[in-house]
């Protein structure tokens, strides 16, 4: 079972051995929401299925959302639904990619952990390192998949709210780490959300930092010592990842577990819930 990364010939193995298996990849752009799907038509790896983070990974209308923010959760019982007309079934080993750098599948690596389901990867260095690999490509549209059975069980990964965030504002026990860019984290430009800046005491880490120039992640060894660094002694059970609307977090927190350090807490509403929020404290430089 791999849960956190698999490479491209591990992969290319498991389709060989006709191990039960899906490929999700969700390819985006946040700019052009639908550049992602022209991507896939374009070329992809035969047999995966495109998930999209506002169709499938979001719910911004739904009555029974389960955070707030630019990307709000669905709720459990509606992302499960989803995944299984997508074709998800119990059983399967799940392999998620992007072209992006891990930014939008790690969204739905996540939130299948949230759905109690373990058996899920990240395929490292997305589609660039499995045709690198010699593996094939299709084009055009996928096949509607047959639709799956998948059940929902007990969370395996941590959320925090607004509310908890705040009642542990400057306690030791909780230790935030902002993955967005340098200069929005400062508060020096804000593309997305009404305010700049970031929430008090957060430290800050950039997403991207986790690749290499090879375009896959550092090896564990040197993402711990990265990580450490940034945490100055703070305990790594402490940490509650967020971003801009708790997507580019999700690097982070798969990082994390790579160099094991254990599996960390998301605030999914991140600073587009947070900056919108009546009295919450907001800093900046």
């Amino acid at each position: 079972m791999f849960t956190t990364l698999i490479s491209a010939r591990e992969l290319q193995q498991l389709i060989s051995d006709s191990t039960p298996l899906r490929v999700f990849d969700c390819s985006f752009d946040l700019m052009k929401p639908d550049a992602g799907e022209a991507q896939f038509v374009e070329e992809h790896i035969p047999g995966s299925v495109h998930v999209h983070l506002d169709h499938h990974l979001s719910d911004k209308t739904g009555d029974d959302r389960a955070s707030g923010g630019r990307h709000p959760l669905p709720s459990r019982e509606t992302f499960a639904k989803r995944m299984a007309d997508l074709g998800l079934s119990d059983g399967m080993q799940v392999v998620v990619l992007d072209r992006q750098g891990a930014n939008y599948c790690g969204r739905l690596w996540w939130m299948l952990k949230w759905c109690g389901r373990e058996a899920v990867a990240v395929l490292d260095g997305g589609l660039a390192a499995w045709k690198a690999a010699g593996g094939a490509v299709a084009s055009g549209p996928a096949p509607a998949p047959q639709p799956g059975q998948f059940t929902l069980k007990p969370a395996a990964a941590a959320t925090a709210s607004t509310r908890s965030i705040t009642d542990s504002l400057g306690r030791p026990t909780q230790t935030l780490i902002d993955a967005r860019a340098g200069a929005r984290f400062r508060g020096e430009v804000e593309p997305l959300d009404p305010v700049a800046g970031h929430i008090p005491g957060a430290l800050n880490r950039p997403f991207a930092e986790n690749i290499g120039p090879d375009g896959h992640f550092k090896p564990a060894a040197q993402l711990r010592a990265e990580f450490e660094h940034l945490l100055a002694g703070r305990d790594p059970a402490s940490v509650v990842h967020h971003c801009g609307s708790g997507v580019s977090a999700i690097p982070n927190l798969l990082a994390m577990e790579i160099a094991g350090l254990g599996r960390t807490a998301l605030y999914p509403g991140s600073w587009s819930e947070w900056c919108n929020t009546p009295g919450a404290p907001c800093a900046a430089s």
